[in-house]
């Protein structure tokens, strides 16, 4: 007898829906299990083949366990918000939020067909408010929190009104702090090291205080290079970019610099490491992620200028870490991020051409492309450092080989000792000074992390490892730096300029942002004429008419 499978599907299915076989209840004499699958996007193609591979498997496992006596809940929903329904809305006329419905119904009726066990009573549509209510509530708590880093870095907190420390602490606690003390003997994270003291921070203004809290948020909003594609309105993510161009539609991508939200993950990098060690996760996976968070020890070096009367500001000096202070004297040459703030104080009148022409030029690399690419490329600034060992002057390039995101986006270039400084001083013919006894950098460079040290000065004789140490000491001891432990991990940048993603919980107030009262979450997205930036460049919620907050 032929195994009629539509008729019988379809039967079990409907008998499922109607007496909701997979509604789950708490039930306190069964253990509990929790099914948790990826929320697809619920695009206009429907479902890929990507969707049910993953599915299948976590449907099979939830059955299982629902069949060894456990309560499993395996709840559905979607990652409802995103720009691919706001550039068919912009395409269209219809409203994204037509299209998302459209969509969903649509995956609705193909994940049944299948037959999965989810509970749709508890469906998830991240574009609907009682969801987003709830993002926006973290929101307000990283906004209204800050970082106090754990005893183990701290060198002396002083008095403090908290015990808390290596983990998010009330703002207003900071505020208390500065009340009483000012800046000193405060150790927590943030953008730069200020000092004040605590009648200063009494005679600001409100405005001022509120610049100075910025330094210090968890959410916290600053001036970041971005991939912006003028013509979709938005900020894009590196996977969202190949050749300069968007994904979606192939739009022209350049690098930008724009007021963002970011998120202060950086200050949680050391806990993230040690945390590695608490989870059942295999030793290969753990490794990737201490490779992601890419914990570095070394030195922060203040580099003197040549002439330095002459720059903007009075500016003496360039900051820069490095892993490996032992290599100083092999420094020959100095690198900055084609994004970095030393770029315009450090290009003199008669290299500004050509400087601009090569930022122009390499404007459209994302970070990930310039990684990626070993291809030789850069421009004298025009202006010179001094090597604080031996007085030697050394000039400065910028270069997109250098990153703005790490460290302090300029470095101090050892061609000897660095594959990539190596291959700039190679193309531009700068000097190459080997500093281990016996290596040959005739054709490339030598990866020194053996030997016994030479044309170093005061470090000669002294093996790898005992430079290093001898020369950190030496940085703090003549006041040319600090010790300092730096992190690949980067603070998240998650602003976002279009339309179809839920609002942040911010009003503003002589320029400067302030958290919503959280019992007036959610703040709901306004409608709009149109889904496209104002003519001033604006995010699209620009346009929304009386979208005000009255603060009570």
């Amino acid at each position: 007898m032929e195994y009629n499978f539509r008729e019988i599907e379809k039967k079990w299915q409907e008998y499922w829906g109607k007496n909701k076989t997979y509604h789950v209840d708490i039930k306190q004499d069964k253990p509990k299990f929790y099914v948790l699958d990826m929320f697809p996007y619920p695009s206009g193609a429907g479902l890929h083949v990507g969707h049910p591979l993953g599915y299948i498997a976590s449907d099979i496992y939830a059955r299982y366990k629902r069949l060894r006596g456990f309560n499993v809940l395996h709840p559905m929903g979607y990652d409802a918000y995103g720009l691919p329904a706001e550039q068919y809305a912009i395409q269209t006329g219809q409203h994204p939020a037509v299209t998302t419905e459209q969509n969903i119904q649509r995956y609705r009726e193909q994940m049944d067909k299948i037959g999965f066990c989810y509970d749709w009573d508890r469906e998830v549509r991240t574009c609907e408010p009682q969801y987003y209510k709830w993002t926006q509530w973290a929101f307000v708590q990283m906004f209204e929190s800050y970082y106090r880093l754990p005893p183990t870095t701290s060198q002396g907190r002083g008095e403090v009104d908290t015990p808390l420390c290596g983990r998010a602490t009330p703002i207003s606690e900071l505020v208390a702090h500065f009340e009483k003390y000012g800046s000193e003997n405060l150790d927590v994270a943030q953008t730069e090291e200020l000092h004040f003291s605590a009648d200063e921070w009494k005679s600001w203004d409100e405005k001022k205080q509120q610049e100075i809290l910025m330094n210090y948020r968890i959410a916290y909003l600053a001036e970041t290079s971005v991939n912006w594609c003028e013509q979709l309105g938005t900020v894009l993510a590196n996977d969202e970019v190949q050749d300069g161009l968007s994904i979606r539609g192939g739009y022209p991508v350049v690098q930008k610099k724009m007021k963002q939200w970011s998120l202060r993950v950086s200050a949680y990098a050391q806990r993230l490491l040690d945390d590695l060690e608490t989870i059942d996760w295999s030793e290969s996976i753990k490794e990737t992620q201490r490779n992601w968070i890419g914990r570095s020890e070394g030195a922060e070096i203040h580099i003197p200028l040549a002439h330095s009367s002459s720059f903007v500001g009075g500016m003496g000096e360039v900051v820069v870490f490095t892993t490996r202070p032992d290599t100083i004297f092999g420094v020959t040459f100095m690198v900055l991020s084609p994004e970095s703030e030393y770029v315009d104080i450090l290009t003199t009148a008669e290299q500004c051409t050509e400087v601009q022409n090569y930022l122009e030029q390499i404007k459209k690399r994302t970070e990930r492309e310039r990684i990626a690419d070993r291809k030789v490329t850069g421009v004298f600034s025009g202006s010179y450092a001094v090597n604080p060992v031996n007085g030697k002057e050394i000039p400065i390039w910028v270069s997109d080989y250098v990153l703005a995101g790490y460290g302090t986006g300029a470095i101090m270039a050892v061609p000897a000792h660095d594959s990539r400084d190596y291959a700039f001083a190679k193309h531009f013919n700068l000097p190459i000074i080997p500093l281990i006894e016996g290596c040959d950098v005739n054709k490339e460079s030598f990866d020194a992390k053996d030997g016994i040290m030479m044309n170093s000065g005061f470090l000669n004789g002294l093996t790898v490892k005992e430079a290093i140490k001898t020369a950190k000491e030496y940085i703090e001891e003549n006041e040319l730096g600090k010790v300092k432990v730096n992190y690949r991990l980067r603070d998240a940048i998650f602003s976002r300029q279009r339309y179809w993603g839920e609002p942040f919980p911010i009003y503003y107030k002589n320029g400067m942002p302030y958290a919503v009262n959280k019992k007036d979450l959610p703040i709901e997205l306004p409608e709009v004429d149109k889904f496209l930036p104002t003519d001033n460049g604006e995010p699209p919620l620009g346009r929304a008419k009386d979208w005000v907050y009255e603060v009570k």
